[in-house]
């Protein structure tokens, strides 16, 4: 029993230091960015010496891995929360309020929605990560990569549910096709999540455009899309089957 409970207590200990490395590297990666973050500095703020760093993490790339799984993690709990406070609400306002969730996170979390970029691009050079020879042996012997890629669908497939369901209640056009929409809805989000990384704390583009003036825009133009009582959707309807 006392051997039990010292394992159990040394997984903690393990578990819990090692969620401080990732904290500490957080905090590293926001102020200087991946390329300029340096492994001494992140042990640094963890309060630990490197030695002890690398027992964790074998390299900078699995340390990012990391943080993009908690990023993903992030994300899917806040999509949960999205479809529970929606779920009496038509499909299209469920759908409408998870693109909304996913442009309120990347506003919030601008580590995250990097890492999220960075390894959502990742899968599209790789082939969903079957082309091994276009990954570096840090990802491919990362286990974080190996947890990313057993949630990186969920997202999507919990938008295209709710179009399903928007379908059946006769709030979304039927010839909608949910896979090819929520991709279009991603690629909106993308767009808006490029302009928030490359302004930084500025609010305008530099066309003095204020960036939530085109979220709303984003928003209402997803609705018009999918919505059966919109005259957009009316017009553009075929143009969104495959």
């Amino acid at each position: 029993m006392c051997e039990i409970e010292n394992r159990s207590m040394k997984d903690t200990k393990r578990v819990l230091k090692e969620n401080n490395i990732i904290e500490a590297a957080e905090k590293i990666f926001k102020l200087v960015g991946f390329k300029n973050a340096k492994m001494e500095d992140i042990a640094s703020e963890a309060g630990i010496t490197k030695v002890t760093l690398y027992s964790y993490f074998q390299s900078k790339e699995n340390l990012y891995l990391a943080i993009t799984y908690r990023a993903l993690q992030s994300l899917n709990d806040a999509y949960y929360k999205s479809l529970d406070l929606n779920k009496g609400k038509k499909g299209i306002d469920s759908v409408v309020a998870l693109i909304e969730t996913f442009m309120t996170f990347c506003e919030e979390n601008f580590l995250y929605s990097e890492t999220l970029l960075d390894y959502f691009s990742m899968v599209r050079s790789t082939s969903s990560g079957k082309d091994k020879t276009k990954l570096t042996e840090a990802t491919k012997e990362s286990l974080y990569y190996m947890k990313l890629q057993d949630i990186q669908n969920l997202p999507f497939k919990l938008t295209a549910k709710e179009i399903e369901r928007g379908q059946e209640d006769g709030s979304i056009l039927p010839e909608v096709d949910p896979i090819f929409t929520t991709l279009q809805g991603w690629s909106f989000i993308i767009g808006y999540t490029k302009l928030l990384n490359a302004n930084g704390s500025n609010k305008s583009t530099l066309f003095n455009v204020d960036l939530t003036d085109l979220k709303t825009f984003n928003l209402k133009l997803a609705r018009a899309l999918m919505s059966s009582g919109s005259t957009l959707s009316k017009i553009d309807a075929m143009s969104v089957q495959r």
